[in-house]
């Protein structure tokens, strides 16, 4: 059997495993295993498919996490993150402070604890949930 072949085995079954486990990872490094058997059709020895193979899967796979991690620093926390938590945006109507800096309101059918992001001043009126805490919501003057 030709090193060609042997590599582009390999390579489906990566892509095989990959779509049983869910993961990107798997598919990166199959891109480096037919790297590798296109290497061998051209005819080069093993240790430069090896090599071929180690650089463009490990290659793709750091590109992948330097791309994603990136993408992650650009959104917010999760309990702000409009498409993590669908509270994000909504109102309240704040009528009253408690001493303590936190208000009761109504939201969505039962009672929240509300309090103003930290440095703003608490008054009354409508506020738009900018972040969720536990139990508590987060609000902004609107």
């Amino acid at each position: 059997m030709a090193q060609s072949t042997v590599w582009w085995l390999i390579a489906g079954a990566a892509i095989v495993l990959e779509l049983l486990s869910g993961t990107i990872y798997l598919l990166l490094l199959s891109a480096g295993f037919a790297a590798a058997a296109i290497s061998a059709h051209l005819g080069a020895g093993l240790t430069t498919q090896l090599v071929v193979a180690a650089i463009v899967g490990v290659g793709a796979v750091i590109t992948w996490y330097l791309v994603r991690r990136k993408q992650r620093l650009g959104q917010p926390a999760s309990q702000a993150n409009p498409d993590v938590n669908l509270d994000i945006g909504g109102t309240v109507l704040i009528e009253a402070w408690n001493p303590d800096g936190t208000a009761s309101v109504r939201y969505r059918g039962a009672q929240w604890t509300a309090m103003p992001r930290p440095g703003a001043a608490p008054s009354m009126g409508m506020h738009r949930v900018v972040e969720v805490v536990g139990s508590r919501l987060v609000v902004d003057k609107i």
